[in-house]
This record gives structure tokens, C-alpha cells and sequence, in this order.
């Protein structure tokens, strides 16, 4: 049995090496990659993911998997090779049902989609994206119809990004927190809004790209095995656990924009850079699913750099850094600007009471579009109306309306969008059991320390990687299921002090 692990983890290896080759390709387009590249790029995504897809769906990896489960169920289900084998085998009969000439066709699609987003957007040109948004649509039914036996044709498509979730329990969960947050929304927006004309001052690039990194850096983002770029639309992307990259958008005119994409990246490259590595080079070497990867992000970008005790202990670093544009600026208002709240047309700077509604529109939207319900032509008018019906403005252009997210023009449409809200839920049910562990951590954020929430993040959340379901790895961490609770709480209390309600 030990030989034949082995050659499980060598084959499990390849597969692992050609994904990041993969990923190390797309995320040279994403920052450095001269616009000439993106046929020869589409190209040389779809043979590394055909080969990818042929080594992860070999008939002999079957076979070895099949082997292998006696001795999986010798071990304790939370051993580490247990858990690689149980994750391996259902990522191979997931895999197995996709044909390897279409993994490629979908490959090759995104890598011209992106460019084709790339320009559509600042041109508000929907039109010439739109015939490739209809294939996009045509190729995600088409990948759910790979995997028959779902209630809901989104379904396969949203077990993929957060496994175990799917239609009939995100709708209601969406539900229930939107009845609980519009009124809170709509009491806040009946004040007047929090004055943040101090974050449009005029903030010199390389300052804000240093100050946001010193703080990434504080936080535990680690920089020997990390670098930050610049690119369209921020990510962070894993090639190892020794290579865990960020990326950040800078504009001189909103000192929010690339702070808080820097603090929300590093969230999930603390994630990754946290992740045992023993599990390196597996299947389990990444986070379980993408409402857990969400929550770490947004837990160090809003529960942590959002908080009052956080600025407490920066603001005079920051006032000390651009005192021309902030010499003049209190504490408090400086915290009320970050912590503005507006109805507003773009999800990415949404704040965290308003941002929900953003997810929760796209969320319905997919949903539409793959039920046939509406047609792509007709997109940009059905989501001008859900902005002004759910959100009470809409967009003027497209620009800002439908080609805003990159995510339906660089992947699928269907399970993007539902990982953040269940992210933003479990950013609070995380922090409130890290507290509840170690009470002294709001007292130490206020001093600018972080290593007592870095390690309690590490040991229940980050080292275990793809060893547990989301819903296993809220159990353990928090001794409870997923729940709204703990983030409705947060709000409330948070912003019915900053507001007076």
C-alpha cells in the first residue's frame, strides 16, 4: 500500500505541476503580458489544461484510487492520507465525466474572452463582447449537463467553487439575510453619508503600493514566498507554498481602492501560504472551497482593517506618510470614511452593507441566464432594472453595469458570484470563535499585532487546506454550522454606533 501511495502522490504531483504552470501563464496576462500574446496564450492554456485533464482523468489513476481504499479505511478520516485519497477520488469522478477536447475548447474561450473584456470595458462596448458571452452561457449548460442527477442546472457549476452548496440552500440563506439587512440598509442611508472627500486627495502611487504591503506584511503575508504586481482586477493566485502571489489596481484619487485590495489579496495569500506542506503538491493543498477562501479575505479587509482599534493604531503611520492630504483629517472621520455607507454601482467598492445586494443580483442573474429565462442580449437592461428596483440606482452605462466583473468574461456563468456573501458570513462566524478562543485579540489589533489571529486562523483554518468541507471545517472551527448570526450582529452593532441608530 505504501508503494502504492506513492505513486499516487507522483501522479497527483504531475498534475499539480501542470495547473501551475497554468496559473503562472494566466497570471503573466493578468499583469505583464503584451496584448499580442493572447492567441498564442489561449493556445498554450488549452494544452496545458488538456494535458492536465488527461493525466487527472487516466483510467490507471482510477485504478490506483479503487486500490488504495482499504487502506483509506484503516485510517483515522482526518489523517492526511485518508483525506487525500477521499479528496482525490472525488475530484477524479468529477473530473472523468468532462472529455478532454472540451476542458480545452473552455480554455481557450476564457483566454480570448479576457482580452476581449479587457477592451470592451473601458470602451463600454457590450456589443463586442456579446456573441462570446452567449458561448460562455452555452458552455456552462453544457458542463452541468456533464453531471446529471442535480435539481437545478447551476447546481454541478456551484459545487465546483463551494462544494456541498447549491441552489435550494443558497436561495433561502440569501433570503433570510437580505430580510435582516435591508432594513439596517435602509436606515443607514436615510442619514446623512459619512464625508470621505479625505480619500480623494491625490495619493502618490508607489506610497500607497508601500504602505499597503508594510501592512500585508504585519498581518502575516510572507514576502520570501510572496510579491505584489499590479493588475486590472486584483487577485491572488498559488503556484506553491513557497510562491503565493497578490496583485492590486492603484488610483491616485481613492486611497481605499489598492489599500483595501491589497489587505483583501493578502487574506487569501495568508490562506495559501498557511497551508501545510506536507499537503503540498496535492489536491489538498489549497482551500476547501470558495466561500471559506472568501471569508479570509474579507475578514482581515473588513473585521480587521476596517475596525476602529485597527486605526487607532495606523492612522498616525498613514498621516505621518501623506500629511498633506491628511494632516488636517481626524480619526473619526477618517473611520467614517472607510466605513461609508451609499448605495452604490459598483460591487468591488460596495461597503459591506450594500455589497450583499451586489452578489445577490449577479447570483439571480446566473440563474436566469442558464435556465433560459434571459437572454444574454437582454442582459445590460435586466440588470439596470434589478440595480434600480433592489439597490435604488442604476448604472449609466454598461461600462459600470455588466462588464464591470471580469468573472463571466474569464470563466463561466454560474457558481461565481455565491462564494462571496457565504465568505462574508463566515468572515464573522470565524472572527467571533477566534474571540471567543482568545479574547485579547481586539486589544491587540489596537496595538497593530496580529499574531495571536494569524496563528488561531492557521491552526483551524489555513494548515488543513482541502482536508475538510466547508461545512466540516466551520464545525470543527467554530463548533457550530454556518449561520448568519455572528455577521448580522457585527453589522448591526458596527453601524449602528458609527450611525447612531
Amino acid at each position: 500500500m505504501e508503494a502504492k501511495l506513492q505513486e499516487l502522490k507522483q501522479r497527483l504531483g504531475e498534475i499539480s505541476d501542470l495547473n501551475a504552470a497554468a496559473a503562472i501563464l494566466q497570471w503573466d496576462q493578468s499583469t505583464y503580458m503584451p496584448p499580442g500574446g493572447a492567441r498564442a496564450r489561449g493556445r498554450q492554456l488549452a494544452l496545458l489544461g488538456r494535458l492536465a485533464h488527461e493525466r487527472a482523468t487516466d483510467p490507471a489513476l482510477g485504478r490506483l484510487l479503487d486500490e488504495l481504499r482499504p487502506y483509506e479505511e484503516s485510517l483515522p478520516p482526518d489523517s492526511d492520507d485518508a483525506s487525500l485519497i477521499r479528496v482525490a477520488r472525488r475530484d477524479f469522478e468529477r473530473d472523468t465525466r468532462v472529455p478532454p477536447e472540451f476542458i480545452a475548447r473552455i480554455y481557450t474561450h476564457m483566454a480570448e474572452m479576457y482580452e476581449r473584456w479587457s477592451a470592451a470595458r473601458p470602451a463600454n462596448d457590450f456589443a463586442s463582447v456579446r456573441d462570446g458571452l452567449e458561448r460562455t452561457v452555452e458552455y456552462s449548460r453544457q458542463l452541468a449537463d456533464f453531471y446529471p442527477g442535480y435539481e437545478h442546472i447551476a447546481d454541478p457549476l456551484i459545487d465546483m467553487a463551494d462544494y456541498g452548496m447549491n441552489v435550494s440552500v443558497i436561495r433561502p440563506l440569501f433570503a433570510g439575510l437580505r430580510e435582516r439587512l435591508v432594513p439596517l440598509v435602509e436606515a443607514v442611508t436615510s442619514r446623512p453619508p459619512a464625508d470621505d472627500s479625505c480619500l480623494h486627495r491625490g495619493y502618490p502611487e508607489a506610497e500607497q503600493l508601500a504602505f499597503g504591503l508594510e501592512i500585508a506584511q504585519r498581518m502575516g503575508y510572507d514576502l520570501q514566498r510572496g510579491r505584489q504586481d499590479k493588475t486590472l482586477h486584483p487577485f491572488a493566485t498559488r503556484f506553491a507554498n513557497g510562491d503565493v502571489r497578490i496583485t492590486t489596481r492603484v488610483r491616485e484619487d481613492d486611497l481605499s481602492d489598492a489599500f483595501f485590495s491589497t489587505v483583501h489579496e493578502a487574506g487569501h495569500a495568508m490562506y495559501e501560504q498557511g497551508v501545510a506542506d506536507e499537503l503540498d503538491g496535492t489536491p489538498l493543498a489549497s482551500g476547501t472551497s470558495a466561500g471559506v477562501h472568501e471569508s479570509q479575505s474579507r475578514l482581515w479587509e473588513n473585521l480587521v482593517a476596517r475596525s476602529r482599534p485597527f486605526w487607532e493604531h495606523f492612522y498616525p503611520q498613514l498621516q505621518a506618510r501623506f500629511p498633506a492630504q491628511l494632516g488636517d483629517v481626524s480619526l473619526d472621520t477618517f473611520y467614517r470614511a472607510v466605513n461609508k455607507v451609499q448605495r452604490s454601482l459598483i460591487r468591488t467598492d460596495a461597503d459591506e452593507l450594500t455589497y450583499n445586494l451586489h452578489v445577490i443580483i449577479r447570483f439571480d442573474l446566473e440563474l436566469e441566464l442558464l435556465e433560459g429565462r434571459l437572454a444574454v442580449k437582454d442582459l445590460p437592461e435586466a440588470w439596470r432594472e434589478r440595480y434600480r428596483s433592489d439597490i435604488g440606482i442604476a448604472p449609466p452605462d454598461d461600462r459600470d453595469g455588466v462588464l464591470q466583473d471580469v468573472h463571466w468574461y474569464a470563466g463561466l456563468v454560474g457558481g461565481a458570484f455565491q462564494g462571496y456573501t457565504l465568505g462574508n458570513i463566515l468572515s464573522a462566524q470565524f472572527f467571533d470563535a477566534a474571540v471567543r478562543a482568545h479574547p485579547e485579540i481586539p486589544q491587540q489589533i489596537g496595538k497593530g499585532e496580529f499574531a495571536t489571529l494569524h496563528g488561531w486562523l492557521r491552526e483551524n483554518i489555513y494548515r488543513h487546506g482541502r482536508k475538510f468541507t466547508a461545512a466540516e471545517l466551520t464545525q470543527r472551527a467554530c463548533g457550530s454550522q454556518l449561520s448568519i448570526e455572528p455577521y448580522v450582529a457585527y453589522l448591526s452593532a458596527k453601524y449602528g454606533e458609527l450611525y447612531g441608530l
